[in-house]
């Protein structure tokens, strides 16, 4: 589905079922060099399953035009301007590494409108190294290797996934060099990273939240270390916050690597 958000036609995924705002909404924002596609086990399950769906391309990615984000709270900023675009009063917000932080921000600027909160792969502070930076900026094939080898705790994909046999290497190759070739006015993997890096709301936007929240964290994951979500989750606990931790025996990409083990994770949390 298409969305005219900010004057830009934005790219929604809504798991094979049409757009009613009257059901209960679900977004989901991807990370850094990614696109909707990695959500599509949970976006597909829980769109035939009484949710609307709205896995989206950031602006300036893939199908989605706009200006790419330059920081985590202009992200947030976009997901706002999504839903009054898509006349969606109150949703959950699911995010995965960047995404988990544009998904923080969010709800911690929308307040009520935010019914569930879930960080998938999340950390804070999200320091990227100045070595990856440098090269995502000028040897963004050498950045690209180097990422796929340090998220992922298996070379295939559970047959839930993406299909038995397949080459989750090589797949997640392909699918950051067409993230990164969809815009050729912004460098998304560098501008992406430099995002992660620089944000510094996250104690304040927890202190914001209204809403419960799910961390969905890898045990193996060695780009975001599930010690560097502690922080915040202590923070959310001190608050008061009905707050869930989930860890799934996986590297960095949740979704993909223990892909039932996160849709149960998510179906029951937002069930309640």
């Amino acid at each position: 589905m298409i969305i005219n958000v900010n004057g830009a036609p934005t790219y929604c995924y809504t798991g094979g079922k049409p757009f009613d705002a009257a059901k209960p909404t679900v977004v989901f924002i991807h990370g850094v060099l990614n696109d909707h596609s990695v959500w599509i086990l949970q976006s597909r399950y829980l769109a035939h399953h009484g949710w609307n769906v709205l896995a989206v391309d950031l602006p300036g990615h893939c199908k989605s035009e706009g200006e790419a984000p330059a920081s985590v709270e202009a992200a947030a900023d976009f997901v706002a301007a999504l839903l009054d675009a898509a006349g969606v009063q109150k949703a959950a917000l699911v995010g995965h590494s960047w995404g988990s932080l544009i998904a923080l921000e969010a709800a911690a600027r929308l307040k009520e409108r935010v019914s569930h909160l879930v960080l998938v792969g999340v950390a804070y502070p999200m320091k990227v190294s100045p070595a990856l930076i440098e090269a995502s900026l000028n040897e963004p094939e050498k950045a690209l290797k180097m990422v796929n080898v340090f998220s992922r705790s298996t070379l295939a994909a559970p047959p839930s996934a993406l299909g038995p046999g397949t080459w989750v290497y090589g797949a997640s190759m392909a699918l950051g060099r067409r993230v990164l070739r969809s815009n050729t006015k912004v460098n998304v993997f560098h501008r992406g990273f430099v995002a992660c890096d620089s944000y510094a709301g996250g104690e304040s936007a927890v202190a914001q939240l209204t809403c419960p929240v799910l961390f969905l964290l890898g045990g193996q994951d060695q780009m975001t270390h599930p010690k560097a979500a502690q922080g915040l989750i202590t923070a959310a606990k001190a608050k008061g916050l009905r707050v869930l931790v989930t860890s799934v025996p996986v590297g960095h990409h949740q979704m993909t690597e223990a892909p039932e083990e996160s849709l149960v994770a998510m179906r029951s949390f937002l069930a309640t």
